[in-house]
């Protein structure tokens, strides 16, 4: 590569690097110092003057000066601007626009080539020109010129009034919002500046240019708000000073009302100072003041003294007629006071509630706190019944009051404000102790009647069986009462009735009959039986009495002891005791029911007390009471034999009688919580009968369950009882001549059959009216389902019991017709039931009997009816036939002939 390089020319310039002119050039920025979003915050921050110079720079800065939403804030910050009405506004301008425009276009449409109106123009011209004599506005910012009435005044001296409406006349027009702060501003600002700069109180010039009270406090009222759009440098200290002036004006102004207070000046300087005051800033200092310095406040013995409800009643307990006067007394005081307060204040609704409030407080309070406390140390049952009382006392009181026209709320929620005020402190307390209260008197009444049943049963014991040794009598007491069944019926004591002697009243009378319970409605069942032990301590079981005389034989008094005892059945539970605990439940419920009017958190919790109350209500006399008394009575079923009692005489079985009529019993006691249930809980809307998950629904669903599953398993026992009574009646009291008759010599039988006896026999008589006279005892004190299967189930016993009795008979031609009449007697017993299938069993059973009217002559028919299943319908097999032909008296005569013709034994091989 070469290096030559050319040589430079004498006198010539160098040329200058563009290099270096790059590094010699300096860069110069152009964009803003600040962004947009920061100078709008500061323009919120800056003084009304200054924010209007700031337009002035450019016209960027007009625009965001003039931005509308900027004094649409502070409008808002005032509460002068209705978003609802700028809406109605813009759209109706909207409308207004859209109209125009189509007046346009159809004006247009119809324009003819006429180019120049010289009569229109001039008359444009000519309004035109009144508008601007008439208005002549400046077309500057809106500050300059403050057009508040037409002509403006040109100083607020010389019309000052105007100003003081200044806030209602701002509109809500956007577009407009500068223009309408514009006019706040120009007509507040001056008092507003001046006021804030001010030494002392005295030179405001708002006080010289508006000299009466009235006027003063509405202006300094506007000033106020005014000074919540102020957000420039110093807005604290000026609100703080401007607060200050108001503080002074106030208390000069309170002066003067507690003055006419002391004077009693109502229509005077304490109504005028009162309004002044609600003007300001809404009077609560004069409402305070009349409040506070109100002389009930400072003469409440006048009232009445809380223990006068206590020393005015018999020992432990209480009386609430020292209450209710002081309730009344309060209510006149405080209706008076009403008047007064409607007479001095603007608002005398809200007054007359605070006042109230302080009545509450410091009078109500200080009356039912002691009371409360004290009878709850004293008695409890007191103590329940001062909380309900004073409770509605307070309810009423509220309701009774007159107050002003202008009060906000009804009279009830008021009442129901105040009354929980007052008892708020005492509900918890107050809804346990009422549960626990009637718990313990539930299970003490219950406790008490077990124990009179214990120690009556140890006196019966005692009187009869105090002479002789109880072990001895334990040991050998089976074998004894034995030798008592063989006995005659006359060597029992004569005081001592025979089972069954005690009949209970029918189904419809023990249902039919009423007892009211307290405050329940008609149809509330009531008991048809004796009497059972009472509270009192007496008990008494008029079936039976006690003898003069204990026996002096010893088996004897077994005998008797034993008849007690079966007697004893029917005084298991008590409906006097289940309507004294219903009774009580119901005080207690009503007591505690008051509280649920309150609604809310105190009134969910009182309606849930009141499900608790009826809960343990079925929890004492369902699981304590009556299931007690049920096991009882099946425990005595079960040790009932049949062949151990002497007399058969009564048309039913004695423990079976008494345990049926225990049922009814129960039924009715079923029946009282059903009628307390819909009245005291379902009614008044406590329980919801609708909801499956209800408390108070579970627990009674639970008790009907309990009931139902008592009598169930007390029923199948006396089953039991009433079919081994039927078997004994069946073995001693058919005689074997009913079905198989002597033979007679044609004489006898021609004299025979002009008396002839073909109905049933007395047995089937006797067992017919046994199991029917049990059966309709059931008859509407049981549900429809359980009777039918009770019924069904005896039907079904009753048939095998017949079957087997027949199977154990033997039974001629001539003792066929007895046979059947007795089969037809339980046919038609059975049709009463109306139970079909069970009516198809007594069917085949009376066409069973007719193979006995066959005579010996005819086996052949009588083996073919034997054969015929269909004919029993099915009820009876071949096999089964067969048996109860094997009871012929002849049998042995056509048994041959009867099994060739139903074998085929006299067919032949051809």
């Amino acid at each position: 590569m070469s290096s030559f390089r050319r040589a430079p020319q004498p006198g010539s310039v160098p040329k200058p690097s563009i290099l270096n002119t790059l590094r010699n050039t300096s860069m110069i920025e152009t964009k803003a110092l600040l962004p947009a979003e920061i100078l709008d915050q500061i323009l919120s921050y800056l003084p009304i003057p200054d924010l209007l110079r700031f337009a002035r720079v450019s016209w960027r800065m007009r625009e965001m000066v003039y931005d509308d939403t900027r004094w649409i804030a502070r409008l808002k910050s005032m509460g002068c601007w209705n978003e609802a009405e700028a809406r109605r506004r813009f759209e109706d301008a909207i409308k207004r626009k859209r109209d125009a425009a189509n007046r346009m276009s159809v004006a247009s449409t119809k324009s003819n080539t006429t180019i120049f109106d010289a009569g229109v123009e001039e008359e444009r011209r000519k309004k035109l020109a009144e508008q601007a004599i008439q208005s002549p506005e400046s077309k500057l910012d809106g500050f300059e010129t403050l057009n508040l009435h037409q002509p403006q005044p040109k100083s607020p001296y010389e019309d000052p009034t105007a100003l003081l409406d200044i806030l209602r006349s701002v509109k809500s027009v956007r577009g407009h919002a500068r223009e309408e702060y514009g006019k706040v501003y120009g007509a507040l600002a001056p008092f507003y500046f001046d006021l804030v700069q001010a030494k002392t109180h005295t030179e405001p010039v708002v006080f010289k240019v508006f000299r009466d009270p009235e006027r003063q406090a509405h202006m300094l009222s506007n000033l106020q708000i005014f000074g919540k759009s102020d957000w420039a440098e110093g807005a604290p200290e000026r609100e703080s000073k401007l607060l200050s002036m108001m503080s002074i004006f106030e208390s000069a102004v309170l002066r003067e009302f507690e003055q006419g207070y002391e004077f009693w000046d109502v229509d005077g300087r304490m109504r005028r100072y009162a309004h002044v005051l609600h003007t300001l800033n809404g009077g609560n200092a004069a409402m305070d003041l009349f409040i506070q310095k109100h002389p009930i406040f400072n003469n409440r013995e006048i009232l009445g003294n809380p223990r006068d409800c206590i020393i005015q009643s018999s020992s432990d307990n209480i009386t609430l007629e020292p209450s209710r006067v002081f309730f009344e007394m309060l209510t006149k005081k405080i209706n008076e006071q009403s008047d007064i307060i409607g007479r001095i204040f603007p608002r005398p609704g809200t007054v007359f509630w605070t006042f109230l409030d302080k009545i509450r407080e410091d009078v109500i309070m200080e009356y039912v706190t002691p009371l409360l406390d004290e009878t709850h140390d004293r008695d409890m049952e007191s103590y329940l019944k001062a909380v309900s009382g004073l409770f509605e006392q307070c309810m009423q009181f509220v309701r009774t009051l007159k107050p002003p026209k202008d009060s906000e709320g009804t009279l009830e929620d008021h009442a129901k404000e105040i009354s929980l005020k007052v008892f708020e402190p005492h509900l918890d307390l107050y809804l346990q102790e009422e549960l626990d209260n009637f718990t313990k008197y539930a299970e003490r009444e219950v406790d008490n009647w077990e124990q009179k049943l214990s120690e009556q049963d140890a006196t019966v014991e005692s009187f009869y069986m105090g002479s002789f040794n109880r072990q001895v009598d334990k040991n050998d007491f089976l074998s004894s009462f034995k030798k008592v069944v063989m006995m005659p019926v006359t060597v029992l004591p004569s005081a001592i009735l025979p089972f069954g002697s005690s009949k209970p009243a029918p189904a419809s009378t023990a249902n039919g009959a009423t007892r009211r319970l307290p405050g329940a409605g008609p149809g509330t069942p009531g008991p048809s039986r004796p009497a059972t032990p009472g509270l009192d301590g007496n008990i008494e079981r008029t079936a039976t009495p006690l003898p003069t005389e204990a026996p002096t034989d010893e088996l004897k008094a077994k005998a008797a002891l034993m008849a007690n005892r079966l007697e004893g059945i029917r005084g298991l539970f008590s409906i006097e005791v289940a309507l004294d605990l219903v009774h009580a439940a119901k005080t207690s419920l009503g007591r505690a029911a008051k509280i649920v009017v309150l609604g809310g958190q105190a009134g969910e919790e009182a309606r849930e007390q009141c499900e608790a109350i009826f809960g343990a209500l079925l929890k004492v006399l369902g699981q304590t009471h009556v299931k007690n008394g049920f096991t009882k009575a099946v425990d005595h079923l079960s040790r009932y034999n049949p062949r151990e009692i002497s007399d058969h005489s009564q048309t039913g079985v004695a423990p079976l009688v008494m345990f049926i009529e225990l049922v009814n019993v129960g039924d009715i006691i079923s029946q009282m919580i059903d009628v307390f249930y819909e009245q005291q809980l379902a009614a008044t809307k406590i329980a919801d009968r609708n909801d499956f998950l209800d408390p108070a629904g579970l627990a009674k669903k639970k008790f009907e369950q309990m009931l139902d599953e008592s009598v169930a398993a007390g029923l199948n026992k006396g089953i039991d009882v009433l079919m081994d009574e039927v078997e004994y009646l069946c073995a001693t009291t058919q005689l074997p001549t009913d079905f198989n008759p002597p033979p007679t010599s044609a004489q006898e039988v021609r004299l025979s059959n002009k008396d002839a006896d073909i109905g049933p026999t007395t047995t089937a008589k006797r067992i017919t009216e046994l199991v029917s006279s049990h059966t309709n005892m059931l008859k509407g004190s049981t549900e429809k389902t359980m009777l039918d299967v009770f019924n069904g189930e005896v039907g079904l016993r009753l048939f095998t019991a017949v079957c087997k009795h027949i199977k154990r008979q033997r039974i001629s031609t001539e003792g066929a017709v007895k046979l059947i009449a007795d089969m037809t007697t339980y046919f038609e017993y059975i049709r009463t039931l109306r139970n079909p299938d069970l009516l198809a069993y007594f069917k085949a059973l009376r066409e069973l009997s007719q193979i006995y009217l066959i005579d010996a002559r005819h086996a052949k028919e009588m083996a073919t009816i034997i054969a015929d299943g269909d004919r029993f319908g099915g009820v009876f097999r071949a096999e089964e036939v067969y048996e109860f032909a094997e009871r012929r008296a002849d049998w042995y005569q056509v048994k041959r002939d009867v099994e060739r013709a139903m074998y085929g034994l006299e067919c032949l091989v051809m």
